[in-house]
Order: C-alpha cells, then sequence, then structure tokens
C-alpha cells in the first residue's frame, strides 16, 4: 500500500509539474511607448538582475544615448511584469543599450555588464530570486558573440570569481519593452525603499570602480 502511495503522489508531483502552462501570448505590448533608434546608434542587449538597476548603471556611462527596461529570451509575446516574475515565460528582465559606436565598443559594454553584477549566482542577482533575474549576454552576430565569450574566459583565468560564471550567451531574438512606469524608475522613484537599499548601492558601487568610463555632466 505504501508502495502504491508513493507512486500515485510522484505521478501526481510529475504531472502537476509537466502540466504547469506556459504564459498567455498577449495581442498588445505591455508599453504604450516607443524608441526610435537613429541610424548612427547601435543597440545592445543584457540581463543581470532587476532592470531598475541594470538601466540605471548604463545610463551613467559615456557613450550610451538611452536605456530601456525591457523582457528577453523568452517565449512568451507581449509578457507583462505580472507575467514574467511568475518566471513562466521563460523572459529575463533585460535592459535595452542604445549606444553611440564611435564613443564606446561593444566590447566596453561588455566590461560594464560584467562589472556591475554577480555573474556566477545562478538565477539570483542579490536579494532578486528566479529565472528572470538570470545573467544573460545576448549576441547579434559571431563578433559579439566572440566578445562575450573571451571576456568569460579573461575573467576565468584571472580567477576574479570564487564561483564559476553562469552567465548565458545567448542569440538575440525579440525584445519587448516594460510597461511605461518602470523606465527611469531609479530616477523617478528615489525614494523607493528597493531603490534606496539595493539599487543605488549597485550603481554607486560601479561608480567608483569605473570612472574613467562615466559621462562627464553627471549630476
Amino acid at each position: 500500500m505504501q508502495l502504491f502511495i508513493s507512486i500515485i503522489l510522484s505521478s501526481t508531483i510529475l504531472a502537476c509539474t509537466i502540466a504547469a502552462p506556459k504564459a498567455t501570448d498577449n495581442t498588445l505590448p505591455a508599453s504604450s511607448q516607443s524608441y526610435s533608434v537613429a541610424q548612427h546608434l547601435e543597440v545592445a542587449y543584457f540581463a543581470s538582475g532587476c532592470f531598475w538597476c541594470v538601466e540605471a548603471v548604463f545610463e551613467q556611462v559615456d557613450g550610451v544615448e538611452e536605456v530601456i527596461s525591457g523582457y528577453a529570451g523568452g517565449e512568451t509575446v507581449n509578457p507583462t511584469y505580472n507575467q514574467v516574475i511568475t518566471g513562466r515565460t521563460g523572459h529575463a528582465e533585460t535592459t535595452k543599450v542604445i549606444y553611440d559606436p564611435k564613443k564606446i565598443a561593444f566590447e566596453t559594454l561588455v566590461t560594464v555588464f560584467f562589472g556591475s553584477h554577480d555573474p556566477t549566482t545562478l538565477n539570483r542577482q542579490g536579494p532578486d530570486k528566479g529565472t528572470h533575474y538570470r545573467s544573460i549576454a545576448f549576441y547579434q552576430n559571431d563578433i559579439e558573440k566572440s566578445i562575450i565569450s573571451k571576456h568569460i574566459e579573461k575573467l576565468t583565468k584571472a580567477e576574479r570569481y570564487i564561483n564559476p560564471i553562469v552567465t548565458e550567451i545567448k542569440a538575440f531574438d525579440v525584445f519587448y519593452q516594460a510597461e511605461d512606469y518602470h523606465q527611469d524608475y531609479e530616477k523617478n522613484n528615489p525614494n523607493n525603499p528597493y531603490i534606496k537599499a539595493v539599487s543605488k548601492p549597485r550603481v554607486s558601487s560601479f561608480l567608483q570602480a569605473y570612472p574613467e568610463l562615466l559621462k562627464k555632466d553627471l549630476e
């Protein structure tokens, strides 16, 4: 009888795991706004935890024109924030970094990416846990893929971290812009408890570590 019950329970758990539904696709995008990228600018995509923090970091970097928070790396079409945080969309909170290649190289953006988060924590960044907070460096061509791979090799060889780097090197597919209230969130919500306790210290740490990469006109 105990064996029978164990088999039934195991089958039930397995069935629940398999049956967990993918988040439903949406007809309309989560954001009501869009940003047109000028022809002389290029775009890069990175995921390294809460996009409020990541956006605030890249906005400090000289040569970066705009940073947009959104979702990428998953399957659900036009995902919403509430869907993404369930972990059932496959998406990660991602930043779209619009930059001037005459002022900053993709390789430098990769340096900023790795230098502003812990790439050794699987599905986690600081207090934030879940697959939607995983570390991903997206590439759009073989050159970008090679740059990311070589940077990881360099960090590994230098034993920069105690634990191995778990950052995904992932081919870029599509980016979905997040809800309007997520854009420039740190700037618009400086007294938010999370911003004060997590985001600002993370940005401050980056500013101190890479002063040579910062915009000269920072307030």
